[in-house]
């Protein structure tokens, strides 16, 4: 059960939006906000970027610079060979199997002229072919979208966030180990000072723990300055159908509750 600080801010429901799949990986924002972003930065990658190839139909404009030290030639051909492996098992592929045989393809299509990828981990350091910081990422840019998704380390890069927070317009970041890190969570929201809470989503890949808080939960933030917001009132009940989905199929969506 989350303290009222985690309770979304209202906007109106016809201006929210899906982008990406109905699995992990897609994520609700504001559509209002989608002219006023001119890069996203993708912190953590893995094989999905569905969520930037749905905002890329929105905007032409905006440009995609993906970091995640751990896709390159070997994730590829792991990937590669588990799928066909699967394959001479099953007999059959399914949809996001085909989509996975054909998905280096489209990475290649995807990650050129504007759009990059970096093979580079986002951490606390600068160590050149290794390691970046926020700060020098979000140097000499504005109006960025932020996502976050590394698995436990965005805890590392939170302070950088916090310094660069003016810069970011919309921020979508997974927070892990919810129970442990609630402390840090709360600080950091109260810190991000023009960035409000417009969307929360539980991760269901593990069931809620017995303080009632899920292993994972996704928060998106906009910039208040810039999209007029209704604070007194909200949704009541998360997942919001037609919105949300499970992020794994095997089970139950996971229901938000607040104090």
């Amino acid at each position: 059960m989350f303290s009222k600080k985690f309770k979304p801010i209202f906007t109106a429901k016809n201006n929210l939006i899906r982008l990406g799949p109905k699995r992990d990986g897609g994520y609700v924002i504001d559509k209002r906000i989608i002219r006023k972003i001119d890069h996203i930065i993708t912190c953590g990658l893995n094989d999905d970027w569905m969520f930037e190839k749905n905002f890329l139909k929105y905007s032409n404009k905006t440009n995609v610079l993906a970091y995640d030290h751990n896709v390159n030639s070997s994730f590829w051909l792991k990937r590669l060979f588990k799928d066909i492996i699967h394959f001479f098992l099953l007999k059959k592929l399914s949809f996001w199997k085909i989509i996975n045989i054909f998905g280096y393809l489209d990475y290649i299509l995807f990650f050129k002229n504007k759009n990059k990828h970096f093979k580079i981990k986002v951490g606390k350091k600068n160590i050149p072919s290794k390691e970046i910081t926020i700060n020098e990422i979000l140097k000499n840019k504005k109006k960025v979208l932020l996502k976050v998704d590394i698995e436990g380390a965005e805890y590392e890069i939170l302070k950088d966030i916090k310094k660069n927070y003016k810069k970011i317009n919309f921020l979508i970041i997974e927070f892990h180990s919810i129970k442990k890190n609630l402390k840090e969570i709360n600080k950091f929201i109260s810190q991000i000072k023009d960035l409000k809470i417009i969307h929360i989503h539980g991760n269901n890949v593990h069931k809620i723990d017995k303080y009632g808080f899920p292993y994972a939960i996704e928060l998106s933030f906009i910039n208040s300055k810039l999209i007029k917001l209704q604070p007194k009132k909200n949704f009541e009940n998360y997942p919001i159908a037609k919105l949300d989905y499970p992020s794994v199929k095997r089970n139950e969506d996971i229901e938000i509750k607040f104090i």
